[in-house]
């Protein structure tokens, strides 16, 4: 037995894996992302956007009778078309009051991607998504991202806003 290793025949067509990696981190204003740029946030079937980032999304970009025409449901994204962006609301839950969970907030990502792929989108921008006042851990939401992102040309910039300091202090007295 040869103990010689053998040249691959032909290295024509082969392309190095690239990096899969498509989360980008911002400390940051959501909305001071390019114009050009997709933006999404979570939202209930419900459409209320009573609390949150949801609020600044129902005040900047209206359409909520346009969302509820939609008819979309628990995982599934609506879209409104707002000058030279999408703007995506993936529906995680049924009700404003409820929370989401980690297959809802997945499938709702599946299908804003079959959206962005079907109309050419290749950058989005969003919050820390299912995380705020829903309560779900970054760390499985960053990892449904890369899962759901990772064959696609789609990169997504995450967005959290500074920590202030009396915000700080806060969590410091209330931990006493």
């Amino acid at each position: 037995m040869s103990t010689e290793f053998q040249k691959p025949a032909s290295t024509y067509g082969f392309k190095p894996e690239e990096d899969t990696r498509r989360l980008n981190y911002v400390t940051g204003n959501l909305f001071s992302c390019p114009e050009d740029e997709a933006l999404a946030h979570c939202i209930s079937e419900d459409c209320r956007m009573g609390a949150g980032i949801a609020v600044t999304f129902k005040q900047k970009f209206k359409g909520v009778p346009e969302l509820k025409e939609q008819k979309k449901l628990t995982g599934q994204c609506a879209v409104l078309t707002r000058k030279r962006r999408f703007v995506y609301y993936l529906i995680t839950k049924k009700k404003a009051s409820q929370k989401p969970t980690y297959d809802s907030l997945r499938r709702s990502l599946e299908d804003m991607k079959s959206h962005c792929i079907k109309k050419g989108v290749t950058r989005i921008s969003m919050p820390r998504i299912g995380c705020g006042l829903d309560k779900l851990q970054w760390a499985r939401v960053s990892a449904i991202l890369e899962q759901v992102f990772k064959t696609s040309n789609i990169s997504i910039t995450v967005y959290s806003l500074p920590q202030r300091e009396e915000t700080t202090v806060m969590r410091e007295n209330a931990r006493r």
